[in-house]
């Protein structure tokens, strides 16, 4: 069967709809033709070098990230610079790039509710309302009550320790830190990406802890103050999952293109 790149589009955004993204996002096709065949699709959660030499190598169609490639005005597309050569390899190979951002991030089924459905919360909703989709709020970020799959065998309650440990286990990390408030945890916010601006929505879902990425030391004391303790998995810890989610969907929706997942994570650890 012969799939159009407008096909893949409509039926992404018929889930993850790019009204839904906020203001300042850039969410689309930033690339490409919609009247494209598409036979390939690389999946990848930034179009970085490796991606972008990656769907070259493999003859690919299109590429499809969480983060988009353009965020900005471009004034010039030339190989002086990363983004303009990148582009250039896309357009001389006729690929076309498509990003889901915080589309994908709020959407009723997306990124937070995937991560909070794979931390084990339950009875979880937005973290922070920003719309509605089909009737129903959504938002940024998840907050849910702790399941007893989450504690460890022997223990009565859910430690910072044993929730970063969790985060490890569950997410595929090399490792995460955290600031412990040192109360017992029953209820836990997750905003997958970064969550350093999260802090009054925190507050306010009565969290016991904070599961995101992106934040230094002074959000950690400003958590520990507040009697709140935060994990911080990273960016990538956490988004990473939208490469496995993507294939699955794209896979059940278009069973005949050729799907490659490329879920590198460019940082080095000692």
């Amino acid at each position: 069967m012969t799939y159009r790149a407008e096909d893949i589009i409509q039926t992404i955004e018929s889930f993850y709809p790019c009204s839904l993204a906020e203001s300042w996002d850039n969410p689309g096709l930033l690339a490409g033709h919609r009247g494209q065949v598409i036979r390939t699709v690389v999946i990848a959660l930034d179009a970085s070098r490796r991606v972008v030499d990656l769907a070259v190598r493999e003859k690919a169609d299109m590429i499809l990230t969480h983060h988009p490639m353009i965020f900005d005005g471009i004034k010039a597309v030339t190989d002086d610079g990363f983004t303009g050569r990148k582009l250039l390899a896309l357009i001389e190979n006729r690929i076309c790039c498509y990003a889901m951002h915080t589309n994908f991030d709020i959407a009723r089924c997306g990124m937070a509710y995937i991560a909070a459905e794979r931390l084990g919360l339950k009875d979880f909703c937005p973290l922070e309302l920003t719309g509605e989709q089909d009737g129903s709020p959504v938002g940024i970020g998840f907050v849910g009550d702790v399941t007893s799959s989450m504690i460890k065998p022997g223990s009565s309650s859910l430690t910072a320790r044993d929730l970063a440990l969790l985060c490890r286990e569950r997410f595929g990390l090399q490792s995460a830190f955290y600031y412990d408030s040192g109360r017992p945890i029953r209820r836990i916010a997750v905003c997958p990406g970064s969550g350093r601006h999260m802090m009054d929505a925190v507050k306010a879902s009565g969290a016991d802890a904070f599961v995101t990425g992106d934040t230094g030391h002074h959000d950690g004391m400003d958590y520990f103050d507040e009697g709140i303790t935060l994990v911080d998995a990273g960016h990538f810890g956490v988004e990473h999952i939208f490469t496995e989610h993507m294939k699955h969907f794209l896979g059940d929706h278009f069973p005949d293109l050729k799907l490659i997942e490329e879920v590198t994570d460019e940082r080095q650890y000692v």
